[in-house]
């Protein structure tokens, strides 16, 4: 299965078709480097869904209280933006791809003292103490992810041409994606098993030595892949203010990130809870409900991607913003797996497919060569600072919800965050510009009196919109 998704697909070849560059050697390595970026992501998506998407269940078997979690959440999205602004700096100094190397490989070695953390607490040893040395040891190596990350966006920015982007990241997204979760699935049936021997610790730390060494991987892939010459100049003017609230429609759109992902982590963080403590779902559960989103995601953004070629990013943004704005609400009416999997993930899948790709080509459009590094960082570090607000928001709610409301905790949290995902974006996306001229939307022809002749025109409409 695995090799065949690393064949080439007629979308990889259609993109390389439009890559340029000053020698036909050139134009080679540029497209080989497109292959090899796709392996990357996926031995990358792998690493982050085998240690990443079991922090949350780990911190839980660690003994860390919901605002420990939140903490965990927040103090990640905090650091990660700002060490994004570290890191765009360092490209004055040295080259993208060594900074990439250099910065990946220590973020896979942090999982080393994150698994001694199973060891200690099943000795008895500073038990008390594991979730806060978990959530700053989590942090320190979500840093240096970010550091590596404006330089790899700025080296990807240079190989992929421009109108393709969509394209080729809604193809590297399916591919990387659908390898990773495959492990995760696989991951969460040999984690069960180890927990019912009383070893879930043990399987913890087994999965996160494996997400080292297939971070590793990546590294090896990144010293394979070309990088095109680039150096950074020193902007003395590209303050974070100026470019932040003096940068016209780039900084309504920034503006909107941070209240949408303020609105968005008030909920985000205490859904794993929920499930693990409210719901009681064994880790399989659990991980078949959480990544039944990934799924949906997965088999949409490659026609996320090509929308957004085609129509635009706005519009998207629009769809992801209703959508994640009534999310939170399934979850405080249903609880068996099924029902959550064909509702709110069905949702949050289209929503995700959506803002991302909407997110990854609005800002290649918004930004030149020499400002998408330092832009995508200050623009992090927005987000950033919305999760943080966000997350520590929802924590003191579910620990201090008012008591005159005889809800549960949880549900006053999703409750809150769906009111505040609707109102607080919308107040400002109707003011971003889209930056490139795009092929109008078709109209849909919708005929209440005809629901069968309405149907076949829908579908024929979305055949229109993603061919």
């Amino acid at each position: 299965m695995f090799p065949q998704l690393f064949q080439k697909s007629s979308d990889l070849s259609y993109v390389e078709k439009d890559v340029e560059a000053s020698s036909l050697r050139k134009v080679h390595e540029k497209q080989k480097a497109l292959g090899i970026s796709i392996k990357e992501g996926a031995f990358s998506n792998i690493s982050l869904n085998l240690g990443g998407s079991y922090i949350t269940p780990f911190a839980l078997a660690l003994n860390s209280t919901p605002f420990q979690i939140g903490l965990l959440s927040s103090l990640a999205s905090l650091v990660g933006p700002f060490s994004q602004l570290y890191g765009s700096k360092l490209l004055e100094q040295k080259s993208r791809k060594k900074l990439v190397i250099n910065f990946v490989l220590i973020q896979a070695l942090m999982w080393i003292p994150i698994i001694s953390l199973s060891f200690l607490f099943i000795n008895g040893f500073f038990a008390s103490y594991l979730p806060y040395a978990l959530i700053v040891l989590y942090a320190i190596l979500v840093a240096f992810g970010g550091m590596a990350y404006p330089a790899w966006f700025s080296w990807m920015g240079d190989i992929v041409p421009g109108k393709d982007r969509g394209r080729y990241f809604g193809m590297r997204t399916k591919i990387a994606g659908f390898v990773g979760l495959t492990a995760t699935v696989i991951s969460a049936f040999f984690l069960d098993i180890f927990k019912t021997k009383g070893l879930a610790l043990i399987g913890f730390a087994i999965l996160f030595a494996l997400a080292a060494t297939f971070r590793i991987v990546s590294v090896m892939l990144f010293k394979k892949q070309y990088s095109p010459k680039f150096k950074q100049k020193r902007d003395p003017e590209l303050s974070f203010f100026s470019f932040i609230f003096k940068n016209g429609n780039y900084s309504k759109f920034t503006i909107y990130q941070f209240l949408f992902h303020f609105a968005l982590m008030i909920a985000s963080p205490f859904f794993a809870v929920y499930m693990l403590e409210s719901l009681n779902y064994s880790y399989t559960t659990f991980i078949v409900v959480a990544m039944s989103a990934s799924v949906f995601y997965l088999a949409l953004s490659p026609l996320a991607g090509k929308f957004a070629d085609r129509f635009g990013n706005i519009r998207l943004f629009y769809l992801s913003t209703i959508l994640f704005a009534s999310y939170p609400l399934f979850w405080i009416f249903l609880k068996s797996p099924i029902l959550l999997i064909i509702f709110p993930q069905l949702i949050s899948g289209i929503a995700n497919a959506a803002f991302l790709m909407a997110f990854t080509k609005f800002t290649y459009d918004s930004l030149s060569e020499q400002h998408r590094a330092v832009g995508i960082s200050y623009t992090h570090v927005m987000i950033g600072v919305g999760m943080f607000l966000g997350a520590l928001i929802g924590a003191f709610l579910v620990k201090y919800s008012p008591s005159f409301i005889p809800i549960n905790a949880f549900f006053f949290v999703f409750a809150a965050s769906a009111v505040l995902r609707l109102i607080l974006p919308l107040s400002i996306l109707s003011r971003i510009k889209e930056i490139n001229k795009m092929e109008k939307l078709p109209h849909m022809h919708v005929e209440i009196a005809h629901p069968i002749r309405s149907f076949q025109s829908e579908i024929s409409w979305f055949r229109r919109v993603t061919k």
